[in-house]
């Protein structure tokens, strides 16, 4: 991605080594010699725990990081008041992946560089407000200072136009970049997406207080029925593992594990490079800004 004139993001809690985790920065540098950034998700997991996330900030300081995306939990619960300073100083630019005006606000007053809106539309975690993309952008946008990058229900130029417009100063994808040449999930998921439709995913774990949107599939379908009948956790976590999930995105196999993507797949035609893919959107946001303006 980072190649490809966009800014990659390598996910921190894919590695549960001090070791690991900075064997994966230094081969992402021997694959690009452009910035990139670590996303450290700071919620409830059985596999990752709060001494893993101050390894993390502590690694990304030490190794000089472009900047660290933090889902979940705010930076000051994470690693503590010092964390924000630590990452300062050493250069590290900071954002919090945000669904509600006033997380954007506390991250804001904390030192935080810029945000991360993420309406109810996008996969993984949306915060329980359940606010779409359109709406929390623009609040958000009215309400800080720094920059905000719009997430959720983004996947063509059309959208990412969409948020321009709103004000965000760019825009994150994930469930997109699934269907690149260069994403090393199986080829049967990434056709799922392409086959799949905007209202095939689905809320679960509200019961849990782990809320995700993830696609339809009979995993997700039996998690449901679960969580109907007052499951709890205990019953549930064979389902959630991390290794379940692992397994499946490595696979090929839709129906084994939650598949946590986004609206946004209803808007996936086809597999394309990274490049191809961005370069594209560039082009397709261009015409929608230029045609727009004109409708005024």
């Amino acid at each position: 991605i980072s190649n490809a004139g966009g800014m990659g993001n390598l996910t921190a809690g894919n590695y549960e080594t001090e070791e690991e985790f900075r064997q994966a920065i230094h081969e992402t540098r021997k694959l690009t010699e452009k910035p990139f950034m670590v996303n450290i998700t700071a919620l409830p997991s059985l596999r990752i725990t709060a001494e893993h996330h101050q390894m993390y900030l502590r690694v990304c300081a030490e190794e000089g990081i472009a900047g660290v995306e933090i889902s979940g939990a705010p930076l000051d619960k994470v690693g503590g008041k010092g964390a924000v300073e630590m990452l300062k100083k050493a250069g590290v630019k900071l954002f919090q992946k945000v669904g509600s005006v006033r997380h954007a606000v506390h991250a804001e007053k904390l030192g935080y560089d810029g945000i991360y809106a993420a309406g109810f539309e996008e996969g993984g975690h949306p915060l329980n407000d359940d606010v779409t993309t359109m709406v929390l952008t623009l609040r958000i946008v009215e309400s800080v200072r720094i920059p905000v990058v719009a997430v959720g229900g983004i996947a063509d130029g059309r959208t990412m136009a969409a948020a321009f417009m709103l004000g965000a100063q760019g825009v994150m994808m994930a469930s997109r970049f699934i269907a690149t040449e260069e994403c090393a999930v199986h080829k049967n998921i990434k056709q799922e997406l392409i086959r799949r439709q905007e209202f095939e995913t689905t809320i679960f774990g509200k019961t849990i207080g782990l809320q995700g949107r993830a696609l339809k599939n009979k995993v997700i379908e039996e998690i449901i029925v679960i969580e109907a009948r007052g499951g709890g956790l205990q019953e549930l976590i064979p389902l959630l593992s991390g290794e379940r999930m692992k397994e499946a995105w490595e696979e090929g196999n839709v129906e084994r594990a939650p598949l946590m993507v986004g609206q946004s797949i209803g808007l996936i035609k086809g597999v394309l490079s990274c490049k191809e893919l961005l370069d594209t959107m560039a082009r397709e946001a261009a015409e929608c800004l230029t045609a727009g303006s004109k409708m005024v």
